[in-house]
């Protein structure tokens, strides 16, 4: 028998991703974002979802670019450390040894040590409650040659990104492959 939770957010796993930004002086800001995902192929776009009083938000809507850097598991504590804070007060970068990088391709910054980074164009806010959905464009990827598979793709047993559990609080890493998307469920086809 199943016991009803009540409506809460236990969507089971969320990334951990660090959403990048300038803020109005031209200093590079990142904080660490669960709320988020894919929202489209065509054109290819992702959403991150932002509290109206977020440093990052205010830079992001300014700037109309942000990055998404997806951090390794090594990086569990510095991931951790970049949501704690804000970078209103205290430069993030600075006090984790993380080196920003100038995206060519937005005006963002994105995480050097990020062994995946998306490069963002804004493109519309979608008012949901606390939380505002942002929705980019993804017009570059980004990825460290030594996670990238045979095909050029990246592997995530390589990327080793991080996931995060909801109301729980718990970051996870990545675990080990279970089937082949579009082939798994193949027995059940006529």
């Amino acid at each position: 028998m199943k016991k009803s939770l009540g409506a809460r957010t236990l969507l089971m796993p969320t990334p951990v991703l660090l959403v990048g930004t300038y803020d109005e002086s031209g200093r590079p800001n990142a904080m660490t974002v669960a709320w988020g995902g894919v929202v489209c192929s065509k054109p290819p776009s992702l959403s991150v979802s932002l509290r109206l009083n977020r440093y990052t938000y205010e830079s992001l809507l300014k700037r109309k670019a942000f990055t998404v850097s997806i951090l390794s598991e090594k990086h569990v504590a510095e991931a951790d450390y970049f949501g704690m804070v804000s970078g209103r007060k205290v430069d993030k970068f600075h006090r984790t040894g993380l080196t920003p990088v100038r995206s060519e391709v937005v005006d963002a910054p994105y995480v050097e040590e990020s062994p995946l980074v998306l490069e963002c164009a804004f493109i519309k806010t979608v008012e949901i409650g606390v939380h505002t959905q942002i929705i980019g464009e993804i017009l570059d990827v980004k990825a460290d040659e030594e996670v990238l598979n045979e095909e050029g793709l990246p592997d995530a047993s390589r990327v080793m990104p991080m996931i995060y559990i909801p109301e729980c609080g718990l970051y996870y890493g990545f675990g080990k492959v279970i089937g082949k998307a579009y082939s798994a469920g193949k027995k059940y086809l006529d």
